[in-house]
């Protein structure tokens, strides 16, 4: 039997076509541009049926012939290799948009950013300034402390400005220029200021200074003279100079002569008027000088050379508690005797000590003596910080001022000297007025000095 005899004898259905697949519109290979995918698990359906027995578990023909060994076999027919898929984008989620703030609000607007210079470049950006209303104290934030009254009282605190020149060639350019130039202060001014300036000082109590020196014709009353006019006309007042000679004194001969001619002794018999609070500063005039323009006061010592016991320790702390309730500064002159008790107790109570000596080997010498009399009573501290001034004489030929100076210099804390004023060397009463610049400027840069151990 033939193949087409086979064909004849089948039914009609299985001669029939089979049905064509139904195709979906939304598959891949209807969509514009993109490749239609295949199936990688199962085969393609073939475009006619095979012949029965082809698969297993068909059940074969029994009618069909079977194939003729000689006969070359058909070739297989080779599955088609599957197309690789195409790669696609890998998708990934986009960024949510920012919140847009509404129209119109000042949030839409451009802001305008200046371009950058080179300076302003270089310059660190400013702070910007803290937000305004209370902050939220989270755990582990530190926030500064508020100010207080004093950060507020600080600003008053402010440095003073630099008075403009008004000393030497620059003072005189500045005043005939009617203020236009205004040249800087000399070193000599700026000097000048700074002992101001430290005469001028608060001390924060009662101070005592103590002019000592056995030697007698040493320059101590001159010393005193011109350390308390210093001090009186730069603080104001508020200064005694008190000569604790223990016999005549020539303090209250050198100073400036009053209505009075009362000593200290004539304070000393009228002491309980002034005993307890009772006592004034106007009832205390009766006692003591007044210096006019030097504005400070003189409590001489007995005048008499007929006067009688000499003062004792406790008269001297007598009259010291009640004339420290008046001044500030007190400036003692003291006798030529190291032994005698007022002048004990006038080192005991000294702060700031004051060895004055002429330009001459036996005033100097006197001098040296008294300070190793300071060492050997324990007085240590108070040699070590005295101010040494060397009162200059009209000629220093003959006198080895080195010797004087090296030696002062390593005992005390500073050596000045005083240049020759021939007012203060008459032995007249010092016309204050009258005293040259030199030896004022002089005599403050001692006073700065001894103030600098207040």
């Amino acid at each position: 039997m033939t193949y087409d005899d086979r064909r004849a004898d089948r039914a009609p259905d299985d001669l029939s076509s089979p049905p064509a697949p139904r195709v979906d519109p939304w598959s891949e290979q209807h969509l514009v541009g993109t490749p239609a995918r295949e199936d990688r698990t199962t085969p393609p359906e073939p475009a006619y049926p095979p012949p029965p027995g082809t698969y297993a578990g068909e059940d074969a023909d029994p009618d069909a012939v079977a194939a003729d060994p000689d006969d070359e076999p058909a070739p297989a027919r080779a599955m088609p290799t599957p197309k690789p898929a195409p790669e696609w984008p890998e998708y990934r989620h986009a960024a949510p948009l920012p919140h847009l703030p509404p129209a119109g609000s000042d949030a839409q607007r451009p802001v305008r950013r200046p371009v950058a210079s080179p300076r302003s470049a270089a310059a660190p950006p400013a702070a910007a300034p803290p937000a305004a209303g209370p902050q939220e104290n989270r755990p582990g934030q530190q926030f500064a402390a508020p100010p207080t009254a004093a950060d507020f009282a600080a600003r008053r605190v402010h440095a003073p400005q630099q008075p403009p020149a008004t000393m030497g060639v620059q003072g005189l350019l500045r005043r005939a220029s009617l203020g236009y130039l205004t040249p800087a202060p000399s070193q000599r001014e700026l000097a000048h200021r700074q002992s101001v300036a430290t005469v001028r000082r608060n001390f924060g109590g009662l101070r005592q200074i103590t002019v000592v020196n056995p030697k007698g014709g040493a320059g101590k009353t001159v010393a005193v003279l011109m350390t308390a006019m210093t001090f009186g006309q730069q603080r104001g007042g508020y200064v005694l100079s008190w000569d604790n000679n223990e016999t005549q004194g020539t303090l209250g001969m050198r100073a400036q002569q009053d209505f009075h001619h009362r000593t200290v002794r004539d304070l000393l018999a009228e002491l309980d008027t002034f005993a307890g609070e009772a006592g004034r500063v106007g009832d205390l005039s009766r006692y003591v000088r007044s210096q006019g323009e030097a504005m400070f006061d003189v409590l001489a010592s007995d005048e008499s050379a007929t006067a009688g016991e000499m003062l004792t320790a406790t008269a001297f702390r007598n009259l010291r508690e009640v004339v420290s309730r008046f001044y500030k500064l007190i400036i003692v002159d003291t006798g030529n005797n190291v032994r005698a008790e007022n002048w004990q107790a006038a080192i005991e109570a000294t702060d700031q000590l004051v060895v004055p000596m002429s330009a001459r080997g036996d005033s100097a010498e006197t001098a040296a003596r008294m300070l190793d009399h300071l060492d050997q009573t324990g007085r240590h501290e108070l040699v070590r910080r005295a101010v040494s001034v060397i009162s200059m004489p009209a000629s220093t030929k003959g006198t080895d001022l080195a010797a004087i100076r090296n030696h002062f210099a390593a005992r005390t804390r500073t050596v000045l000297t005083a240049p020759y004023e021939p007012l203060l060397d008459s032995g007249e009463p010092i016309r204050y007025e009258e005293i040259s610049g030199r030896s004022r400027e002089a005599w403050l840069t001692i006073a700065a000095a001894v103030a600098e151990g207040l």
